[in-house]
Parts: C-alpha cells; structure tokens; sequence
C-alpha cells in the first residue's frame, strides 16, 4: 500500500498498514496504536496462528486474538477452539477494533484451561423460550454492563442518586466526580432489593475494577441504610498480633486490660489509641518474658515486677512502671489476682530534662527551603510565627481568619495577624479558588484529596515536606516559644496569655529560658 502523510500541529503522522495487523491508519511508532501497547506487555515469540514472529499472548498474536474474537462461537468468550480454527485475517481500519472480553481475563483464562474453578465465569441463565434472564449484583468474577444490567427505575437507585445529587451540590462535587458516583451506584444497587445491606468488604469486591471512590459510594449507602461497616479497626489487629505469643491466662488478662484502656470502664475514661499503643508496647516485653514460666498473673511477685524494671532508666523506667501499674490494677479489680506485686514501687529519682536549645539559622534555612508550595509555606509560618502544633494547624478554618481586621484564631486563641502571615494567607487563599473553586470544606488547608468532603487533611500529608530536614514544624514551634522567651523575658504568665499553654509547660519554658540567659559570672557568689 502506498503511504500518506498528513500534518497535525507540529509532528507528521504517517498514515499507513500497519506490520503486525494489518490495520490501515495512523501509525504509532511504526505500527498502530493497539499493536504498540501489546507490544510493550509481550514478548516475540513464533505465533501459534499465522506463524510469524510476533509479540504473542498465549502463543497467538494480537491479528489472530482478533479474528477469533469476531468469529468466536460464544462472544465475548474466546476459546482455544476459536484460536485454532483462525484460518485468514479480516483487515479493518486502526482503532475500530479490539480483542473483546472482560477486562479482568478471568474468562479469557478459563476458556484456555488456565483458571482455577473459583474463577469460573458466571454464565447467564436462559429462560425456556430463548430469552436471556437478567443477572443481579456484579460479583467479584463478572463485568457489569451498564446498558444491559442498569436499572433506572429501581427504587434504591432512585434514592441513592438523589442523596448524591444533594452531597454533590452542597460540597461542590466537579461533574467527572459526580458521574463517577452515579454509575458506582448503578453498578450496586441495580436489581438490589431494599431489605439486604452491602457490607465494606462487598464494596471494595464489586467496585475495585470499576475505580469509583469506595469512600463516596459507602456514605451514600449509608444515608439510604444500606451499608454496614465491617472493617476491623488497625488498633485490635495490632493488639491482637502483641498477645499471640503469651500464655493464656496472661493473654486473656492483657487482653481485658487492653478492652478497658481503650473503651474505658465504670470509674475510668477511654484512652487515645496512641496511648494504647504507647502501655501494650511497654509491657509487651516484660509479658513474653514471663509467659515462658508462667502461666498467670496471679503467679508473679513483687521481686519479678522490680527486676522487669531493673535495667531501665529515665522515661522508659517510668512508662513501663505506669503500664505494669495499670495492668495489675485492672486484674485486681476484677479479682483475677490476689495482690498487686507493682503496688508502692517508685520509679527512682527522675532524671533532669535536657535544657531546651534554640534552633540554629542553618536549620531553619533548610526548613524554610523544604516549604515549596503555597500551603506548605502557611504551615511553615503557622508554626514559626503563631507557635501552632500541626493539629491546630490542619483545623484552622476559613471563618477563624478574620482578613479585613487582622485577626487569626488558633486553638482557641485569638492574635493579631502579621504582614507575613497575613501575604501568606492571601497567597494560598488564591491558589485555593484556583485549583478548587467549588469546594465548600471549611478548613484553610485542603488538598485534592480533602476538597471534595469536609474532612481536614491528615497529619502526614502536612507534615510530609518537611520530612528527613533539620527542623520540622515541631521543632519550629518550641522554637518559637523558647525565643518568645528569651526576647520578652522568662515571664511564664506572659507565654501562656500568647500562646495559650498550660501552666506546666510555660514554666518549662521560662526556666529553659531563664537558663539560657543566665551568664556564667551570675551563677558564683561574691565570695567566689
């Protein structure tokens, strides 16, 4: 054939037969488009077919998958009779054509013998007179085909895309996210009956080829009642990973000890999951060791707790104190012990704490260099300016800045806004209406991930720019208070009125201050 050429802005495209196919069109690097990308995913072998060198896939190449597509006995199905039976090729035009099946292959597998049973397609039912009945919920092994399976009419449907429609208004949903949704819906809740629930485990099987945001999907359910979270939460997995190499009887104390930690109980309130994590990672150790001789809690003494303790000092003698403390409490309250052996044990005279050093200039440079965008830039000076942790920082919202009168509220605290702050503000404000002008989250700080709901983003994504540098925002701001400090003076009243700390820790700072400033002349006597 003759070839062609035809300009499309700056490059030429070359319009001619493709090698592989025989497809006629524009071509991609010597070949269509089609035989490129099955060209990058296998390799060159002698085709089963045809008998030419090409990339195959089961020892046939891609013009052969394709006639047996178009001439196979039970589309879209093709089988390795259909492959075999590929005597001649049918020319088309590029990109009007392709191998057809279920993305998954699951079938294309089974027809070939190379799936397992579990894999089996679902083949539909056919009724007596020849009609094809009409399969229900997509399960894990079959394609869902939105003109044949959607039903428009089903009443769950119907309420579910009216619920969304509602939560795409009021959050400002762009139409590619709706839509997203919309058929998510229609692929779960067609032919659905209204008394049966989806559990999370069902959504992430039916959705996870379709790429909808199971997240999105779960909550429109649930505002219908038909979703029932299943999950089980990390921190129990965790727990339950810590007590599989104890005894029993120690495991099952441990393990109604850790319940009471973390849902709290008649005369005690639940605990933070990290401080969970924070007594079960302390007593660990001291558990397994006593789980090899013995079988009980009521089994261990006093001399047993001192000695778990023994080699320890500073802050991991004391938090592996409080943890056995707390451990044999709970057991004497419930009566699974006679005594508690941690009962009027000390954990020695604490250590001094370090002294708190300011930050030197190279390493607030390199911070500084780390804050690359807008929002990173705001966190940045949230934390050096205003002294805010990155949990006040991720909670700001719109309504706390008060642009006009210079006003910005963290945590409660009210201050007075900066030229800095108040320019870094504004900045990200605009690239905010930019990049997402239908959002309606209240918090200052979103990302892609955070604009389309109303959720603040998480710690780690505030964090993340500043990760491995020589000051992150934490340390930024400690900083900040120690130099408030030094510059207005040790006045601990006055760090708590600014920055709005507790008591305790503006005295820290004052006296680290105070330490700070004290030259070595002031610390002899006249005598000396």
């Amino acid at each position: 054939m003759s070839r062609a050429r035809r300009r499309s802005g700056k490059a030429a495209e070359v319009i001619s037969s493709c090698p592989d196919c025989g497809a006629w069109g524009v071509m991609y690097a010597g070949c269509c488009r089609g035989c490129y990308d099955f060209r990058r995913g296998h390799p060159a072998a002698p085709c089963s077919g045809c008998g030419r060198t090409l990339p195959v896939k089961h020892d046939y190449c891609r013009a052969c998958w394709l006639q047996a597509a178009l001439q196979a006995a039970d589309p879209p199905a093709v089988t390795a009779v259909d492959l075999a039976a590929v005597r001649h090729h049918q020319l088309f035009f590029a990109g009007t054509n392709k191998m057809r099946g279920p993305r998954s292959g699951v079938r294309r597998r089974a027809a070939l013998g190379k799936a397992s049973p579990a894999e089996a397609p679902i083949r539909p039912v056919r009724d007596a007179d020849g009609g094809q009945l009409q399969m229900h919920l997509p399960g894990p092994t079959r394609a869902f085909d939105h003109g044949l399976h959607a039903e428009p009419d089903n009443p769950c449907l119907v309420r579910a895309r009216r619920v969304a429609a509602t939560i795409a208004e009021t959050r400002g949903w762009n139409t590619k996210l709706a839509a997203e949704l919309d058929r998510a819906l229609v692929i779960c809740l067609s032919g659905h009956p209204e008394t049966v629930q989806f559990t999370h485990s069902e959504l992430v099987g039916i959705l996870h080829r379709y790429g909808p945001s199971i997240t999105r999907t779960a909550e429109v359910l649930d505002r219908i009642g038909l979703y029932h979270d299943d999950r089980a939460a990390a921190l129990d997995g965790w727990c339950e990973n810590k007590l599989a190499d104890l005894a029993p009887g120690i495991a099952a104390d441990a393990r109604g000890w850790i319940s009471r930690l973390r849902h709290g109980g008649p005369r005690s309130r639940p605990r933070a999951g990290d401080t969970v994590r924070v007594y079960v990672r302390s007593a660990h150790p001291v558990l397994a060791e006593w789980s090899t001789r013995s079988d009980h809690l009521r089994e261990i003494t006093r001399a047993d707790v001192t000695a778990a303790i023994a080699g320890l000092t500073g802050y991991r003698r004391r938090q592996r104190l409080i943890a056995l403390r707390s451990l044999f409490q709970y057991c004497k309250a419930s009566r699974t012990i006679f005594a508690d052996p941690a009962a009027g044990i000390r954990a020695g005279p604490s250590e001094a704490e370090p002294v708190i050093m300011p930050l030197t200039a190279a390493a607030i440079d390199d911070a500084t260099a780390a804050a690359r965008t807008p929002a990173a830039r705001l966190a940045l000076i949230l934390a050096a300016v205003h002294a805010a942790r990155p949990e006040a920082i991720r909670t700001v919202t719109i309504d706390d800045v008060d642009l006009p009168n210079r006003r910005l509220t963290i945590a409660g605290v009210t201050r007075p806004l900066d030229e800095l702050t108040h320019h870094a503000i504004s900045q990200w404000l605009t690239e905010r209406r930019r990049r997402w002008p239908g959002t309606t989250n209240p918090h200052l700080i979103i990302n892609k991930q955070t604009a389309s709901n109303t959720r603040p983003v998480s710690e780690n994504a505030l964090t993340t720019p500043f990760r491995g540098r020589a000051a992150g925002l934490e340390a930024l701001r400690i900083d900040r208070q120690l130099d408030e400090a030094l510059t207005r003076g040790p006045d601990p009243l006055h760090l708590a009125a600014v920055f709005g700390i507790d008591d305790t820790t503006a005295i820290r700072y004052a006296d680290a201050a105070r330490r700070l400033l004290t030259t070595p002349a002031e610390q002899h006597g006249p005598a000396s």
